[in-house]
């Protein structure tokens, strides 16, 4: 029974000592565990720091006898700690990684990591009781007096050639990581060479190229055939007979920003009828869509069934618009986001020729209070409107984001202080999102080294969100407001903002290109 109880506390020092000393090699992989597990930002830089060094002490003290009960009563103290953090976010759906091990090994926990802290745990109170009856076992560092000097020389040389073998696994797995990061860079030189185009890195941003969205301009636009809300079948050759160019305006019942832009819409039916026929491609039932189109007296509302014709015409996103010239073939690129799209509406009521090509919408540019309008293309804010704020630029400090989380806790964005963030703007209503959502949890469960931390800012229900299930922070913003501080203009976009709190790229609208975004690495000057 004595060596029993001895392999026990040896394994508890073990599994502690380790714990503890690849938490401290991995700080910042730990606060971000911390934050994770739901504590308040500003708690996560001591305790990354305190954590580890309760760990270690717990693995010293277990193993004289004198103080092995202090010991695993610490054991068992830290075990059912972690056990309560683990089992409350398990009850509310969360999942974030453990890092229960640094980054010798880190998972999302679940049943096995719950089960594995009892089980040390039930070792750590049997450890507990013993002690307390007087029965500890034998010392674990005492018996090394009792060595002659061949037995010390041999200990001591197995563990030199542990020694050795644990550093020579550590080189090469720190080997295969460089190789690994080496072969990520050269694809993205062979991809960039082999567009022609190089780098630039301006101001510490990510280099992100734009996802090439869209149809090239000349080329005939796919025909269309869907229904519309009453039952009726529209085509595109119907949209085009009166002799107008046309513009789709690709929506979604469940996106917000969609929804903000239907007033502007009726508008323009109503202002632009004799030189632009506007239809919108909507999805969902007639009966979801068919409210809001009556109370913004919409007309020409076309419902795919899926994403169809929007993958035909190569859209990555809603709102988005693109203009088709009287002879049906494609006269601009895409529009994504609300300001890209009022400009381009604006280009083509404006355009000398309806067969002239549009140049691509720039919403970064849009002024603030609405793009411009439409009807006489002077700056100055759409009546009810409210006034658009600028967005921030690249090195500008980002705008603040605090919002309620799932649970109901405040989330800033500061709390995520001295690491880099990927804010993306969501709504799980969203189709292109729901397209996405896949490939974000394969990035969530397998990150590229350096990748950003995650905080999604959505709309939506509460259950909605949940369903989701992804492990980053996630929080509700009904109104869009933090999007459209960001100038963000849809959903999926995101934007990166750097560990000193400043904007580290441009907006990224789109699945393709917010998953660049995340897999990029911050360009290095």
């Amino acid at each position: 029974m004595n060596i029993a109880l001895l392999v026990g506390r040896l394994l508890l020092a073990l599994v502690f000592g380790v714990a503890g000393i690849a938490k401290l090699a991995d700080r910042k992989g730990s606060r971000r565990a911390i934050t994770d597990f739901g504590l308040p930002g500003a708690l996560a830089a001591p305790l990354a720091i305190l954590l580890p060094l309760a760990e270690l002490g717990v693995a010293a003290i277990l193993l004289p006898t004198s103080t092995a009960w202090w010991g695993a009563l610490g054991a068992l103290a830290l075990l059912l700690l972690f056990a309560a953090g683990i089992g409350l976010n398990l009850a509310r759906g969360k999942k974030p990684d453990c890092h229960c091990f640094g980054q010798l090994h880190s998972a999302p926990i679940g049943g096995k990591t719950l089960a594995r802290n009892a089980a040390l745990a039930a070792l750590a109170g049997l450890l507990a009781w013993r002690g307390w009856e007087g029965d500890a076992g034998p010392s674990a560092v005492a018996w090394i007096g009792a060595l002659s000097a061949t037995q010390l020389v041999g200990l001591s040389g197995g563990i030199l050639v542990l020694a050795l073998l644990a550093g020579q696994w550590w080189f090469l797995l720190a080997l295969m990581r460089q190789n690994g990061r080496l072969l990520v860079r050269l694809e993205a030189v062979e991809a960039l060479a082999s567009s022609g185009e190089a780098p630039q890195p301006h101001g510490g941003a990510v280099p992100v190229r734009p996802q090439e969205e869209g149809l090239p301009v000349g080329t005939e636009a796919p025909s269309l055939s869907l229904s519309g809300l009453y039952g009726e079948t529209l085509t595109l050759d119907a949209l085009r007979a009166p002799g107008k160019p046309v513009m789709l305006l690709f929506t979604d019942p469940n996106c917000g920003p969609c929804t903000a832009l239907l007033p502007e819409i009726g508008r323009w039916q109503e202002e632009y009828s004799d030189k632009l026929a506007l239809a919108l491609v909507s999805r969902g039932t007639p009966e979801e869509n068919r409210a809001k189109s009556q109370e913004h007296g919409l007309t020409g509302v076309l419902l795919q069934e899926n994403w169809e014709v929007s993958e035909a015409y190569h859209v990555g996103g809603t709102p988005s618009a693109v203009f088709v010239r009287p002879d049906g073939s494609i006269g601009s690129p895409v529009a994504a986001g609300a300001e890209a799209i009022k400009t381009l509406v604006r280009q083509a009521a404006e355009a000398p020729s309806p067969n002239a090509p549009l140049l691509p919408a720039a919403p970064a540019a849009a002024p603030s209070g609405g793009g411009g309008c439409p009807k006489c293309g002077k700056n100055h804010p759409v009546e009810g409107a409210p006034a658009r704020p600028p967005s921030p630029r690249i090195g500008e400090e980002a705008p603040e984001i605090m919002l309620a989380d799932l649970s109901g806790r405040e989330v800033a964005l500061k709390d995520f202080g001295g690491e880099e963030v990927l804010v993306l703007f969501w709504n799980p209503g969203c189709g292109f999102c729901e397209l996405m959502l896949p490939d974000l949890k394969e990035w969530e469960a397998n990150p590229p080294e350096g990748a950003p931390r995650l905080l999604v800012v959505s709309a939506g229900t509460k259950e909605a969100n949940e369903a989701m299930g992804l492990r980053s922070p996630v929080v509700l913003d009904q109104g869009f407001a933090a999007g459209r501080s960001f100038g963000a203009s849809g959903t999926p976009s995101a934007v990166l903002v750097g560990a000193d709190g400043r904007v580290a790229s441009e907006v990224a609208v789109g699945a393709p290109a917010v998953l660049e975004l995340a897999k990029a690495r911050r360009a290095q000057a």
